[in-house]
């Protein structure tokens, strides 16, 4: 070959790979960020969304707890028989020792080995109270599927179980899928595999008996959880048009947050028994035990980064698009000229990066500043103190009247911007639906954020309806709980504590007296719970002072028990006259 065919053949292939650059390495795969292109302003970077690799096993990140915390056999050790046969007991399980001990993180090692490890559980030693196992596996990061969930049990496969997901870190949890041999029984469910789903029920939740069979089918030892079947729904049976699965990820409402998780739930309701009736002679034939549980995921970054990196604690996204946080869910504190949003798969391939702007401050453009400061020192004021900020920031708007309506996100609550050429951002106006903020994104004073609603619906915002004599204004916190006036409580500031009473119009006062309860001392009678109305010679709020304390400094024990006499004696003289005259 010629030295020339040669650097041909060599210009050829760096055009080829200058080429290849702007394709993910897979189709529909975002493993690129960003990418330095020339155009006619010069060199500058062209952004595209992008995510973590696919095909990650998570389960190696995880962190594993068992509830009850003592549920794991060996302590004290036992004996366990074979479920098919309960005359083969030959089995041990003891924590004390390493080649027969069973603890949970057998679960997640390195499978292949010789022989088999898993964890266990004790046996169904306390039947027929129910042989419950949580076992719940954490990340500390929000991950999104990308596989089946499969659990593989040395055990008979459950009888009954349920899978269950969380999106908050554990704080709340919702089913993934229910299984049972019997789903009408166990949980009144209808079965169903994920072969009779369909795009518009695929986030349906069902109930499956095709994991769940005892000791007959105890060569097939996987339960899982189809993510793939999903998938299947919108890319076709072999997963081809990956395509078309994104653009369904993008625009179907709760869609990508169906196949998200903080932390998984595994559920272990009743083990394998193969058979109706309980064997409670032989109850070391029932218990559970699992070697492998596979996940896979990759880390949620938001499609702004192509790496997720575990320091030994934990996952954490390496953000591009000038975004931050564990997610990449925010701008930089200097990049926050455009309102934050995770980047997009469309359109396809290269997706939509949706960077954060930098802020006018951040990259020094003082000639914006002298726009301005011409046009507010042109205005006719005697004093420059009485510039209010409303003539400036009216001012300022006036200079750059281009209604940038691409950036005017208002979440449906506004369809009017204005774009403030001296802070780089573009505001919403006139927010409606009582919402306010830069993008009608949060709720006006005295309203609260309607946590079942999106931020797109017309009621995202609800009023606190705090009770106006009760509370100290009418603002509330993020779950409608109003700040309440001294004395009183309930959400709305509804309902007086304990020793307050409620006034009309007046909201809750302090209870000074009652009549059931005789609070006023020294004979005096309670008059509208507000005030004790005392007898001759005391005061005080209950009554409770006598007068000579306040004249003389003191009451001896003579006047004291003078007192108590003469009070007697008049009792008795009345006594007796009313005696007289029921005798005449």
């Amino acid at each position: 070959m010629h030295f020339s065919s040669l650097l041909q053949l060599q210009a050829f292939w760096v055009m080829v790979s200058s080429t290849l650059q702007y394709f993910p390495s897979s189709w529909g795969h975002y493993d690129v960020c960003k990418t330095e292109i020339y155009s006619e302003e010069g060199k500058k970077w062209d952004y595209m969304a992008c995510q973590p690799e696919s095909t990650e096993e998570m389960s190696r990140y995880q962190k594993v707890k068992l509830d009850p915390s003592d549920i794991t056999c060996g302590d004290p050790p036992e004996t366990y028989c074979a479920l098919e046969n309960p005359y083969m007991c030959n089995n041990e399980c003891d924590a004390s020792t390493p080649e027969l001990a069973h603890p949970p993180e057998l679960m997640f090692d390195r499978e292949g080995r010789n022989p088999t490890t898993f964890w266990q559980s004790t046996s169904w030693k306390k039947y027929p109270k129910p042989l419950v196992v949580n076992i719940t596996m954490s990340w500390n990061k929000t991950i999104e599927l990308t596989d089946d969930i499969v659990i593989t049990f040395e055990s008979g496969r459950p009888e009954q179980m349920i899978l269950e997901k969380s999106l908050d870190y554990g704080r709340t949890w919702q089913p993934y899928q229910f299984y049972a041999s019997d789903c009408l029984e166990a949980f009144h469910m209808e079965a169903k595999t994920a072969q009779d789903l369909t795009q518009q029920r695929v986030l349906d939740i069902i109930c499956t008996e095709d994991y769940s069979r005892g000791y007959v089918w105890k060569y097939d030892k996987h339960v899982r959880f189809e993510i793939k079947d999903r998938f299947a729904l919108f890319a076709g049976p072999q997963l081809h048009n990956v395509a078309s699965l994104y653009g369904q990820l993008d625009t179907t409402k709760n869609l990508r947050d169906f196949f998200t998780i903080t932390d998984i739930r595994i559920s272990l309701l009743r083990p394998a028994t193969g058979a109706t009736v309980i064997d409670e002679k032989n109850l070391s034939r029932y218990f559970y035990a699992i070697s492998d549980v596979k996940v896979h995921g990759r880390c949620k970054c938001n499609l702004h980064a192509n790496t997720c990196v575990f320091d030994g604690n934990k996952l954490t996204c390496e953000c591009e698009h000038n975004t931050t946080g564990p997610e990449c869910g925010r701008c930089k504190r200097s990049h926050q000229g455009r309102f934050w949003s995770p980047g997009s798969y469309l359109p396809i391939p290269k997706g939509t990066a949706n960077i954060c702007v930098p802020n006018i401050s951040s990259i020094g453009t003082p000639s914006k500043l002298d726009r301005i400061r011409p046009s507010v020192s042109s205005l006719e004021v005697s004093n420059p103190k009485q510039v209010s900020p409303s003539l400036i920031f009216s001012t300022v708007c006036s200079l750059q009247p281009e209604n940038h309506m691409k950036d005017c996100e208002c979440f449906g609550h506004s369809n009017r911007c204005s774009y403030i050429e001296l802070l780089n951002t573009v505001i919403c106006v006139s927010c409606k639906h009582n919402t306010r903020g830069q993008h009608c994104q949060i709720c006006r004073l005295g309203y609260y954020r309607n946590a079942s609603a999106e931020l797109d619906d017309e009621n995202v915002c609800i009023d606190c309806n705090c009770n106006p004599f009760g509370s100290s204004h009418g603002r509330c916190n993020d779950s409608g709980f109003c700040e309440c006036n001294n004395g009183t409580t309930g959400p709305k500031c509804e309902y007086c504590l304990q020793g307050f009473f409620w006034k009309e119009d007046r909201g809750c006062k302090p209870n000074v007296c009652d009549n059931e309860l005789q609070r006023c001392q020294n004979g005096g009678t309670c008059q509208n719970n507000m005030r004790c109305h005392c007898l001759s010679g005391y005061y005080g709020i209950l009554c409770e002072k006598h007068h000579c304390e306040k004249e003389t400094g003191g009451c001896s024990t003579d006047s004291g028990q003078e007192a108590v006499l003469t009070s007697s004696s008049s009792l008795l003289i009345g006594v007796l006259c009313v005696l007289r005259l029921l005798t005449m």
